[in-house]
């Protein structure tokens, strides 16, 4: 994060669609640590799991790389790019034959300490 304090966590090639992961990711971008990874523990969507993984990631980071306490960290970036595109093929009637793409995904996690999004603010205004 260059000179701001935090830290960041990346999963790549995450075999899940992108838009049903970034449903998960809308969720909890802003929110406290500590309510995003509840929020996303009980979440009945499947794609909770690898975000709460690599939440949890980013706030290890954090702790151990940084040392700042995971209670006073916010998730201030979080986003879902699309990875490789594996194509298969599903025969179809009349000998022809369709396309069904398996999709992966990239999340990307940034976690920074509260004070951070304080100054933040201040700097936009």
């Amino acid at each position: 994060l260059g000179d701001r304090p935090g830290s960041y966590a990346i999963a790549r090639h995450v075999r899940m669609s992108p838009m049903k992961v970034r449903r998960m990711v809308d969720l909890v971008r802003g929110m406290d640590l500590n309510e995003a990874l509840t929020t996303l523990r009980f979440a009945p969507q499947a794609a909770s799991e690898p975000v709460y993984k690599v939440v949890a990631s980013a706030a290890a980071n954090a702790e151990n790389t940084e040392s700042l306490r995971a209670d006073d960290l916010f998730i201030s970036q979080a986003f879902v790019d699309e990875g490789v595109t594996m194509r298969r093929i599903r025969p179809r009637a009349k000998g022809s034959a369709s396309r069904i793409n398996k999709r992966a995904s990239h999340i990307t996690v940034v976690v920074e300490p509260k004070a951070a999004k304080a100054v933040n603010t201040k700097k936009e205004a």
